[in-house]
């Protein structure tokens, strides 16, 4: 339990929640923290802001010194600073998340600290109120991915219906009817269907697409009737 007075210090970290496409699942990424407390139990990227340094600088040094990864957008999405969140001081942690392409960084990812990618729903439990952070940070990544196609930034050139809807399924963590998705996708006309087939998932094979850019930025909005009632994921 902290004790404080009048001159008690307030001291400012920050985490980084990365969520990452790996063509199949979405998947967080985890560091086992190096100090006590609880040493070596799985934590979001985190460390404490410099004097120096505005918040989205300390989270890239962070997110770089911990993982190895670099050049990756992140947004600030939340504070979080309920007075009890860490045991040994007073601190406040300003959030980021991002979602990335896992097979896009996956040569940057560094061994020195052990940085691991789970599966959403085979996450471990993690230290102080971190569990709380991954939660908001997947409702504001569903939030975005319902009235903006930033889904879209994660796929390759070309891309199959199927591996389309593993991505959706993967932020909203549920199932879609293949045949209402594929139908309401196909309707927004902003997809180019190409020749040549995807034989690796399955023996029928699923064509390729690619994303229609001469029309995408002034009707990007048809992709937003995609997720049915979207507002029950929040």
């Amino acid at each position: 339990m902290h004790k404080y007075s009048g001159e008690t210090r307030i001291l400012v970290a920050t985490d980084c929640i990365i969520f990452g496409f790996d063509g199949a699942n979405i998947k967080l990424l985890l560091v086992q923290r190096g100090l006590e407390p609880e040493k070596h139990k799985w934590s979001l990227i985190g460390g404490f802001i410099k004097p120096t340094e505005s918040p989205e600088d300390a989270a890239n040094r962070v997110l770089e010194l911990r993982t190895g990864l670099k050049n990756v957008y992140m947004e600030q999405f939340q504070v979080f600073g309920k007075p009890e969140r860490d045991p040994v001081e007073r601190t406040l942690s300003v959030a980021y998340f991002a979602l990335i392409d896992i097979h896009k960084y996956e040569a940057q990812l560094s061994e020195e600290y052990h940085p691991e990618w789970f599966l959403l729903d085979e996450m471990p439990d993690l230290i102080f109120d971190h569990n709380e952070m991954v939660r908001l940070a997947k409702r504001q990544l569903r939030y975005k991915a319902a009235l903006h196609p930033i889904l879209f930034q994660l796929l390759p050139e070309k891309f199959t219906i199927p591996q389309l809807q593993a991505l959706y399924e993967g932020v909203y963590q549920t199932k879609f009817d293949d045949r209402n998705f594929s139908r309401k996708l196909l309707s927004t006309g902003l997809l180019v269907k190409l020749p040549e087939k995807d034989k690796l998932s399955s023996k029928k094979g699923a064509f390729y697409y690619k994303l229609d850019q001469s029309h995408y930025e002034e009707n990007f909005e048809k992709f937003l009737n995609l997720v049915p009632n979207p507002d029950k994921f929040f």
